[in-house]
């Protein structure tokens, strides 16, 4: 009967610590994606030597599940990759996205986005506002769900 309390209790004591792990990691990771200027050259140290420039690194969260890739970010420019046959989820805004390879499907929320994709090969869907989507090569089925989205195949 001693034994079945001791996992038991081992089980409940992994479970707590598995718990707190998790509530630090999401506590301290969204303490982390707070508002960052990243239009900002650092100075150095004159008043004047202060100038602005775009960001061009990607502060985004990227994550893969299954043949999936799940991007989403504010004011950023970057590269994705969709190599041969994956599928992307985009999120955010003001973000300006250069896609490679080919992608599956392709489905955009957020708002203000400038995207433009190698190629589509089956669905691209538009649910988000004001987007401006390009894509060079496929002839994907278009739902534009959203609001003054601009969506062209580019020739």
């Amino acid at each position: 009967m001693s034994s079945i309390r001791n996992t038991y209790g081992s089980s409940r004591l992994l479970s707590a610590a598995a718990g707190v792990a998790l509530s630090a990691i999401a506590v301290f990771g969204i303490a982390g994606c707070g508002s960052k200027n990243n239009s900002t050259v650092p100075s150095t140290g004159s008043a004047s030597s202060s100038t602005l420039a775009p960001s061009t690194t990607s502060t985004g969260a990227q994550f893969d599940i299954g043949n999936t890739i799940n991007y989403t970010s504010l004011g950023t420019t970057t590269t994705l990759d969709c190599g041969d046959g994956k599928s992307l989820n985009v999120g955010g805004s003001n973000n300006t996205l250069t896609i490679k390879g080919t992608c599956q499907t392709v489905s955009i929320g957020g708002a203000d986005n400038k995207i433009t994709v190698d190629k589509i090969d089956k669905q691209l869907n538009v649910v988000g506002f004001n987007n401006t989507i390009s894509y060079k090569d496929g002839n994907p089925k278009v739902d534009n769900l959203g609001s003054g989205n601009t969506i062209n195949k580019a020739g």
